[in-house]
């Protein structure tokens, strides 16, 4: 990799940006043509450039790597048109916490605010979406701001960063060294940046409050995917005998196998689910403690899932999300090193208590996660006229394993996933677009994903679950994924509808708009045309022919499934509203 002390008279400042990314660990980004005289210089310091199809799909690529690689997700766009449709992924980004770094090509610095054909005042358009937003205008300014964009992107909750670069300084020559320009060699672009242990006072009085509960519960949220800390609460949840449950984004964060967890809990707790039977646990949960939870309004059933009388610790990174909606012993710090000195401080204590009542815990779930797989048997295994998702799912679970991912895009999708599928071990990983939850972003951020797991080597295979009105927004990803040549197993569920918009609107309102309704398509079709095999299944006996052989192939398949538009996971807010198919 060139470097400072080696300065060759024509190095340019896009050469020297492009160095400083690679400093801080970026080898691809996910970028169209502009700004070209980055693109051009950066394989020459070993970056790589992920092309994208869609200029509103590249920021989800760059989101869906970040969430499995744990590194810094780059994603490059140009003034205007391409910069306006990076503010959707990125408001996902800062709402979900998502390490990203846009690099958003200006116009020239002689023709700001003179009307410049695409020129807008990016600075105030990012500014509600991201953590940090700067202009570089000077050469020897440039170390700074690109370290200060990866820590931004890094530190603290971490979250979306935009650097904005005019196209005329980047062909600019480098800046000299000077007294105030030094070589740089430290590298921000893995989160957790800084690792912070909570007070230990506050841990103390944290484990004396959980040692003292007669029903703790622990709901684990995405921050402990984020803070790599599924070991730490694995380790926790044995040694306190505590169960636990997740959120969605959570899910994952514990092995959902282990007789100690719940599973998913919050909006999707209705019949059907997996952990309906032990809403009774959370009820009677009488100190809860939270972690890298935001405690939104999905994850909490819209504030309506804990009791009054019930206590809060709550552990985050993010002094702001602490006791934000739930008044709670504060933790604030890193989950991963806050949750080892928790388990610590507890094995220090008079757990006897909780190691008596254990047993009945574990019967009380066993029996729970019993009844759910009662309820659902007839309809995980029937073959019905129209397939439903539920069967999709459960071949789908017999399939997978521990160290596959699944992404799933927003609306049902995400729910499916939640209730439907075994996290196998702890740390498994299901992405889903839960931060503003936009349709569309599921095969964007799965080919995200599948860049990451084949960067790092893990052999997960990568599966992507969309409705079909999500995947009308990123069939044009279908060239991506056969370009790239990524295994993905895309799978559509093709029931005709917005089931979400449609079945909500009937709820509130009685009746629903016209706009939920599509025309027929063959999604199959379309994959076959971008080059990337289609399969059509319309019988439930052919699900798991099908899905296997998809796993199989490692190289990029489609399934488009036709489903029972009447086909609702399990949402509390529906109870009582619909016949249940059970």
């Amino acid at each position: 990799m060139p470097d400072h002390a080696g300065q060759s008279t024509n190095a340019t400042v896009a050469l020297r940006l492009a160095e400083a990314f690679r400093r801080h660990g970026v080898t691809l980004t996910f970028g169209q043509s502009l700004p070209s005289a980055f693109h051009l210089a950066s394989p020459h310091v070993g970056i790589d450039q992920k092309v994208y199809r869609q200029e509103n799909a590249g920021g989800t690529m760059a989101d869906g790597y970040a969430r499995i690689s744990r590194k810094v997700g780059v994603v490059t766009a140009q003034n205007g048109p391409a910069a306006t449709l990076l503010v959707p992924p990125l408001a996902e980004a800062l709402k979900a916490s998502i390490p990203i770094v846009a690099l958003v090509q200006e116009v020239t610095r002689d023709a700001t605010d003179r009307n410049a054909f695409q020129e807008l005042d990016h600075l105030g358009m990012f500014a509600p979406v991201a953590k940090w937003v700067r202009r570089i205008e000077r050469a020897d300014r440039l170390d700074d701001y690109v370290d200060m964009a990866f820590t931004a992107a890094t530190s603290g909750r971490p979250g979306p960063a935009v650097l904005l670069v005019p196209a005329d300084l980047l062909t600019d020559p480098a800046a000299p060294l000077s007294s105030l320009l030094r070589p740089r060699a430290l590298s921000l672009g893995q989160v957790p940046l800084d690792r912070v242990l909570a007070d230990p006072a506050a841990i103390v009085a944290a484990a004396d409050a959980l040692a003292a509960a007669k029903h703790p519960l622990v709901v684990a949220g995405g921050g402990i995917h984020l803070s790599g800390a599924a070991p730490e609460l694995a380790a926790l949840q044995e040694a306190a005998h505590l169960p636990v449950g997740t959120t969605v984004m959570g899910k994952g964060a514990v092995d959902e196998t282990h007789p100690l967890t719940l599973g998913v809990i919050g909006y999707v707790m209705g019949q059907g689910s997996r952990t309906q039977a032990l809403r009774p646990m959370v009820d009677r949960a009488d100190l809860v403690l939270l972690v890298g939870n935001r405690t939104n309004q999905n994850g909490t059933d819209s504030w309506k899932l804990f009791q009054p009388g019930t206590r809060f610790i709550h552990l985050d990174m993010d002094p702001m999300e602490v006791g934000r909606n739930y008044e709670a012993m504060r933790l604030v710090g890193d989950a991963k090193l806050t949750l080892a000195a928790l388990t610590e401080a507890l094995t220090q204590r008079d757990l006897s208590a909780h190691a008596a009542a254990r047993p009945g815990i574990e019967a009380e779930i066993a029996e729970g996660i019993a009844a759910w797989r009662r309820t659902i048997a007839g309809i995980t295994s029937r073959d019905a006229p129209l397939p439903r998702p539920e069967r999709l799912m459960a071949e789908l679970d017999a399939l997978l394993r521990p160290e596959d991912i699944v992404v799933a895009d927003a609306s049902y999708s995400s729910i499916w996933v939640a209730n439907y599928l075994t996290a196998k071990r702890p740390g498994q990983r299901f992405l889903t677009p839960r931060g503003i939850a936009g349709l569309g972003w599921g095969l964007p951020m799965a080919i995200g994903a599948q860049i990451a797991a084949e960067e790092a080597g893990s052999g997960a295979r990568v599966v992507c679950l969309c409705g079909d009105g999500g995947f009308g927004h990123s069939w044009a990803e279908l060239e991506t994924l056969r370009r790239l040549d990524l295994p993905i197993v895309t799978l559509v569920l093709n029931n005709g509808i917005l089931g979400y918009q449609k079945h909500a609107e009937e709820v509130k309102f009685g009746e629903h708009t016209k706009a939920v309704f599509f025309n027929a398509v063959d999604h199959a079709a379309i994959a076959r045309a971008c080059g990337v095999e289609g399969v059509r299944v319309e019988r439930s006996a052919e699900i798991r022919g099908a899905l296997a052989a998809a796993l199989e192939a490692r190289k990029p398949v489609l399934i488009d499934m036709l489903t029972d538009p009447d086909a609702k996971p399990p949402i509390s807010f529906y109870a009582g509203h619909y016949p249940e198919p059970f």
